[in-house]
């Protein structure tokens, strides 16, 4: 069961309470170029991107955040590390969350203009903490980026944000190691109502990153803790976006679509399961019906352990195979028309009205 939260307000958005776990990237374009940063935050909005992220390195990055609300319509969060001055533009231009690096920001003075000025107009703020950015203190009474510390980092400035009667606030405690990073959202789910911002920093690319981002992620979300995920990967952000909803959709928490699965072939497949799996993931690729859709390819691994599935097929031969629905078979067919019933049977079970595309030839 998902733990409970305290909804916090982003602009339109809400995160926490009893919203969806939303899915936030970053762009990694310089904010002070106009055209190039709106041209990502389109791409990352028409790949499922619900708040998008900017880095605010300097006075003019800062007020160029007007002009991004004036054309964006998802929630904008702006970065701030080092320079509290910046935070306190990024409001004036309209953020509708500051993210706050309390181990850099310059203290608790600082910390508290923020705090003031965010509570006079109505903005979130998430307290970020970062393994690479603690305070000496810390680091020093932990030993280290530890979980502790992370922990002991984020309650020690929600404390403080708490005493000057703020609480529209989100956390984050990430680190590269994921034990760590896991260790300490599930230390601080314990202590608090706030909502949680996860995720794994500086995962890399690639494989190594997918595999590192999927396993802290979904280690948390399956333990009901998550309220927002950002999956931090070094390349293009819209591979974030794609990556997080497959994550979010592996651990139950949210649908975008069909769930293909399918056997990893062995000796008794004889024909090109490979390229009937591309073809089902061709026609379905649009399709946002929460439905479980599998493709397999020998008697072992068709209907009967694939019974959960909606619909599915099952092709051990040249000779044929079958379509079946929740473990029973319905059509048998010769393997080169196997896809067209496939896809007939498949209608069925969509909205009306609903075109699926042609075969390829």
């Amino acid at each position: 069961m998902r733990r409970r939260t305290r909804p916090v307000k982003v602009g339109p958005l809400t995160i926490g309470g009893d919203a969806p776990v939303s899915i936030q990237s970053m762009t990694n374009t310089d904010t002070r170029e106009e055209r190039t940063t709106l041209e990502q935050i389109d791409r990352l909005q028409q790949a499922g991107c619900e708040l998008v992220r900017m880095a605010v390195p300097d006075v003019q990055a800062a007020k160029m955040l007007a002009a991004y609300k004036r054309q964006m319509s998802l929630p904008l969060i702006a970065d701030i590390h080092f320079d509290h001055n910046l935070a306190l533009l990024a409001i004036e231009a309209g953020a509708d969350k500051i993210r706050i690096n309390p181990g850099n920001i310059g203290g608790k003075e600082k910390l508290g203009r923020v705090v003031t000025r965010a509570l006079e107009k109505n903005v979130a703020l998430r307290i970020g903490v970062n393994a690479g950015s603690l305070s000496r203190e810390v680091l020093e009474k932990h030993g280290g980026a530890t979980a502790d510390a992370l922990v002991e980092s984020a309650l020690d400035s929600l404390a403080f944000m708490e005493g000057l009667g703020f609480f529209e606030t989100v956390i984050s405690l990430k680190a590269s190691n994921v034990a760590a990073t896991v260790q300490a959202y599930e230390r601080i789910a314990d202590q608090v109502s706030y909502p949680l911002h996860v995720g794994v920093t500086e995962a890399g690319r690639g494989t190594r990153a997918a595999v590192k981002s999927a396993m802290g992620i979904g280690a948390l979300l399956l333990r009901g803790i998550g309220d927002t995920v950002r999956v931090s990967l070094t390349g293009d952000p819209v591979q974030e976006v794609s990556l997080a909803k497959e994550i979010l959709q592996a651990a139950g928490v949210r649908h975008f679509g069909p769930d293909i699965i399918s056997c990893p072939t062995c000796g008794r497949c004889s024909v090109d399961l490979e390229a009937l799996l591309a073809e089902v993931e061709r026609i379905t690729e649009n399709l946002i019906e929460p439905l479980t859709i599998a493709v397999m390819g020998c008697p072992v691994n068709g209907p009967g352990e694939a019974r959960e599935a909606d619909i599915g097929i099952s092709v051990a031969s040249d000779q044929g195979g079958v379509v079946f629905k929740k473990g029973k078979v319905v059509k048998h067919a010769p393997t080169a028309e196997i896809i067209e019933v496939f896809t007939r049977e498949l209608s069925s079970l969509l909205a009306p009205g609903t075109v699926l595309p042609e075969r390829n030839k």
